[in-house]
């Protein structure tokens, strides 16, 4: 099953603003969300963050959150910039 997964523009001008290395984790997380979907056991510090949030480490200092919708192939990625002010 291949998964829709959708960007908010806020989060795509943070991402814009790491550096390449993150920016290239960031495109292979959204590839992995497409493929495989919500669950990314294998990215480090994945955790679920709600009912439906989702969030890994791209390195120590960025991180990525994500949602979903129940019952539904579509994921909204909300967030990608620094730990520091992740929305958690």
């Amino acid at each position: 099953m291949t998964y829709t997964v959708t960007i908010q523009k806020k989060a795509l001008k943070d991402i814009k603003k790491a550096p390449d290395r993150i920016q290239r984790k960031f495109d292979l997380l959204v590839e992995d969300l497409e493929a495989s979907g919500l669950v990314q056991s294998t990215w480090p510090n994945f955790s679920l963050l709600g009912k439906f949030s989702y969030h890994c480490h791209l390195d120590h200092h960025w991180v990525a959150c994500w949602r979903h919708e129940k019952e539904t192939i579509l994921i909204e990625v909300y967030y990608a910039g620094s730990r520091e002010n992740a929305p958690y």
